[in-house]
């Protein structure tokens, strides 16, 4: 098997493509053009694919995302769960009125909304920029503006260290300084 990976890297990664049933939305014209360069090597050239629909393929009630907070809650996701919240959210963006290549940030956590969000968003064409609630204004306000979002996800506090620290305040400061946001999603943490 080794050997094959190397040896014959067209057909090894073109068999590795069909047996995990990836799905492009436009097919390849070529599995690898350049294969002796390894720094210019082209993979699935004129290629498409999605990796929220891939993400999102099983079905059922087994758990998709488990999580468990520094507060001690824990959330578990299934499959038909985490794709009925990520279809809602992306219904939400399209009323919003975005579309491909327009802009979301997340001043969120690492926590099941932010997934949720994320794969809306990357489900269509999205642009998907996060930062941590730890940040201060100054960090959040350097890091969005640089893609001019027209959402803001935000959590209303989060918990650190035992201590519950609270995101809302710096909300409208934030929005002060990034005026293209149109709309602000709290999430409840």
């Amino acid at each position: 098997l080794h050997a094959w990976s190397i040896n014959e890297r067209e057909n090894f990664w073109r068999a590795i493509v069909d047996s995990c049933g990836i799905r492009f939305s436009k097919s390849y014209d070529s599995v690898l053009l350049d294969n002796d360069k390894m720094i210019s090597a082209k993979w699935f050239d004129g290629g498409k694919l999605n990796f929220a629909e891939h993400l999102l393929k099983n079905n059922g009630d087994q758990a998709a995302i488990i999580f468990k907070g520094e507060n001690g809650v824990r959330t578990e996701l299934s499959f038909d769960e985490l794709r009925d919240q990520v279809a809602s959210v992306a219904k939400y963006l399209k009323q919003a009125g975005l579309k491909k290549n327009d802009c979301v940030a997340a001043f969120l956590p690492n926590c099941p909304e932010a997934i949720i969000a994320m794969l809306a968003c990357s489900s269509m064409g999205i642009i998907w920029s996060s930062c941590s609630p730890d940040f201060g204004v100054k960090g959040v306000v350097e890091r969005f503006s640089q893609i001019s979002p027209k959402v803001l996800f935000v959590v209303d506090k989060y918990f650190y260290n035992g201590k519950i620290i609270n995101i809302l305040e710096r909300v409208p400061l934030i929005l002060k300084e990034i005026p293209s946001i149109e709309y602000v999603v709290i999430v409840n943490y």
